[in-house]
């Protein structure tokens, strides 16, 4: 019988693992121009990290317990939920982190720093079980430098490194090809109904501010539905990992449907909320929390589907408008400050109403622009749809080798 590989603290394969710190708020001057990355918990996605939310400035590093990390440090998750704790990122360039977000420096002479990626993401589920639980879930420095973790001789670790990041880069490559196809759709949009820059734009004539043939309507005067869901009976502990696709705020970002944290429920539970059945072509709009005014186009790939109470769908009534249009007009600058507005107007808790939406303007141009922006963007979001299709059997292909190279099991 082969013996399987040993397991060996995590710290014992690291230079380094400790923590990052926050700047203290109240001091403009440890965040206003500040050019050092600053990750958050809430950042860190299973694979590298660049685009940090926040930046802080030298004096901010100086006078807290943040630290600069080089590249290629493995960042955990220590706090959160359940979606975030054990979440982990990869340095791509230098950059700070804060408090709850473990960094672990390698050992370039006993592991691969993807290696201890992999092996971390591997033994994930263990190092749940060991989550503190209290007012806030987490995982202490000392839990994860002992925890302890599969390893393999640095040529093997090389060899499984090579496999699963095979995936991980066409993955990865795939994400980056959707990004830029969300950015064309939207910098379309700025230049011909922002700008006018539209074409024949030099022989149209402006009345009241807008060119003649367009025309400001309400959102209620263009659909066939305005509405929102609702959990289904049994909360979240009714979930399902495999059924009809319930929609939830988590998934909604603007111009982007995000698969992670997707619930399924039972047709039993899905024929409640019969009434919020999602269609294709829906335009998703969250009402409420810190995501509100969030929006993005139903993906095919989930339907069918239902929403709950903090997703609102939008359907374009499609013989009086373009739902690309329409979905990126209320992700236009102006109009999501807009909405933002509404949401703080008269509530302690930020959120968005049917009234609210139904009333909202948008600005129509003539038909046949209409029409030529209204492809150009389907178009994007097709490809978007088949890039997000191609990850989607990826992502299990890799999960299924993962085990099986750690254990041994496959040779490399």
């Amino acid at each position: 019988m082969k013996a399987l590989p040993e397991r060996v603290p995590v710290e014992s394969l690291c230079r380094n693992v400790t923590s990052g710190g926050t700047p203290s708020r109240s001091n403009s001057r440890f965040w206003e121009d500040g050019v050092i990355p600053w990750f958050k918990s809430g950042e860190l996605h299973d694979w590298y990290v660049e685009k940090a939310g926040e930046q802080i400035t030298e004096e901010g590093l100086e006078n807290s317990a943040a630290k600069i990390f080089p590249p290629n440090t493995i960042l955990m998750a220590m706090y959160g939920d359940g979606k975030t704790i054990t979440s982990l990122g990869i340095l791509r360039a230098e950059a700070a982190t804060n408090q709850a977000c473990c960094a672990l420096m390698a050992d370039p002479e006993k592991s691969h720093f993807l290696y201890l990626f992999y092996a971390l993401k591997h033994h994930r589920h263990e190092l749940l079980k060991l989550v503190v639980a209290g007012a806030q879930r987490n995982l202490t420095g000392g839990i994860i430098r002992n925890f302890k973790i599969t390893r393999h001789p640095l040529r093997v670790q090389q060899g499984i490194v090579e496999t699963l990041s095979a995936y991980d880069e066409l993955m990865e490559n795939n994400r980056r090809r959707m990004e830029l196809l969300e950015e064309s759709a939207r910098l379309l949009y700025r230049e011909w109904f922002v700008r006018l820059r539209f074409p024949g734009h030099e022989h149209a004539r402006l009345t009241h501010g807008i060119p003649e043939g367009w025309r400001k309507v309400t959102l209620g005067s263009i659909t066939a539905k305005i509405g929102s869901g609702a959990t289904p009976r049994g909360g979240s502990a009714a979930y399902l990992s495999e059924g009809i696709t319930l929609i939830r705020s988590l998934n909604v970002y603007d111009d982007r449907f995000e698969d992670a944290g997707l619930a399924f429920i039972s047709e039993e539970q899905a024929s409640d909320l019969d009434n919020v059945t999602v269609q294709s072509r829906d335009i998703l709009l969250n009402i409420t929390g810190a995501s509100v005014a969030r929006c993005c186009m139903t993906p095919d790939r989930y339907l069918p589907a239902r929403v709950n109470q903090h997703v609102m769908i939008i359907r374009v009534d499609s013989s009086k408008a373009d739902p690309f249009l329409v979905h990126a007009a209320i992700n236009s600058d102006e109009r999501k400050r807009q909405l933002l507005s509404y949401a703080q107007k008269g509530s302690t808790r930020e959120a968005l109403t049917k009234d609210m939406i139904s009333a909202f303007e948008i600005t129509l141009p003539t038909d046949t622009l209409m029409s030529q922006f209204g492809e150009f963007a389907q178009a994007c979001f097709l490809q978007r749809e088949n890039l997000a299709l191609q990850n989607q059997k990826l992502r299990p292909a890799r999960d299924l080798l993962l085990p099986r190279l750690m254990s041994g099991e496959i040779a490399v």
